[in-house]
């Protein structure tokens, strides 16, 4: 992969449908490599990969955490409530701690918006060559959930070579809280990168009109757009026309740490118009598949019935997923 130019990865903005392509065959491989016998490969022997979650997390932590471990890495975590922040430490300050003791890859997950952005030009700047991947900052971005997200989708539709163009002309629907899904918006630059046109359906407190804009301005601080032609997106408030003729449905976390500011008044009457069930997903295509990023509020977002019903619901392969998109990731930019 000696095309990767990236150096931190921190969104999904930037990526070139190049670089979908060397993520996606490369976690195929590494999928492979169990049935093999060998449980871990060389490639980052000697390499320190820290994570630093100043949010819980429980997917997205454990699966870097093993995907390192996989590819021989050593591996060191950080707690929040017994470091040194508790005395008044910043989180940059905290992080080049970890820079100096030797961290190869910094995984840093934050509930403000530019912490990993701020690291990485941190870094930039003193010239460390210490590489920065966003495990989830704010409301901006998600970029590993976006692309198991893209990859699960391609191994359905395309089991013996997942590549992005599995979903050119798919219908996929996200459903639900996309105002606060950092995982809504990540998974919006891949899905229109690789072609899939994208319905979101929400109610309005849940989702802005403008989100139909989302991908048509250049990405963030660049002046081209590295695809040359997305996949569309529209928004639509009624469930039933929302996932007409969807190929795969994706329902996202109603965040209930917002109930306090009345965005939702009635999680019930959510769940009656904007739940998932076997139901409402007969006006979809006929081998419709159901995702879900997790934690799932089970009986809100998706009926209990649908999350278990493994021959629709691929929320076990997203977990399992994680592992070897982690892996790719980790290996792009640390062993190049």
């Amino acid at each position: 992969m000696s095309d990767w130019k990236h150096r931190h990865i921190i969104d999904l903005a930037t990526f070139s449908l190049k670089d979908y392509e060397s993520v996606l065959e490369l976690a195929h491989r590494f999928e492979e490599i169990p049935s093999t016998g060998k449980r871990k490969l060389p490639a980052l022997q000697g390499r320190l990969v820290t994570t630093l979650f100043f949010e819980p997390s429980t997917r997205t932590r454990s699966s870097f955490e093993l995907a390192a471990k996989n590819l021989s890495a050593d591996v060191q975590s950080f707690s929040p409530s017994s470091s040194s922040l508790n005395k008044g430490e910043t989180p940059l300050d905290t992080a080049l701690t970890y820079v100096a003791m030797g961290s190869d890859v910094l995984i840093v997950r934050h509930r403000s918006t530019t912490v990993p952005e701020q690291l990485a030009k941190a870094l930039d700047l003193t010239g460390k060559k210490t590489a920065v991947l966003n495990g989830g900052d704010g409301l901006h971005s998600h970029p590993s959930q976006g692309l198991l997200d893209l990859y699960t989708l391609a191994q359905h539709f395309q089991p013996e070579k997942p590549t992005p163009n599995a979903l050119k002309g798919r219908n996929i629907t996200i459903v639900g809280d996309i105002l606060h899904s950092r995982v809504a918006r990540s998974n919006l630059w891949a899905l229109t990168a690789s072609g899939a046109d994208v319905t979101l359906c929400g109610p309005p407190s849940l989702l802005p009109e403008e989100f139909e804009s989302f991908v048509k301005a250049p990405p963030p601080g660049q002046k081209n757009d590295p695809i040359k032609k997305r996949g569309k997106i529209k928004v639509l408030r009624n469930l039933s026309e929302g996932l007409r003729d969807a190929d795969a449905v994706m329902a996202l976390r109603l965040q209930r740490e917002r109930m306090s500011q009345n965005l939702i008044t009635d999680i019930n009457q959510y769940h009656q118009e904007f739940g998932i069930t076997h139901e409402r997903l007969k006006v979809c295509k006929k081998n419709v598949v159901v995702l879900h990023p997790g934690p799932v509020n089970r009986g809100i977002e998706i009926s209990s019935n649908l999350l278990d019903d493994n021959s629709i619901s691929l929320v076990e392969k997203q977990v399992r997923n994680g592992i070897s998109i982690r892996m790719a990731l980790l290996y792009l930019i640390t062993a190049n």
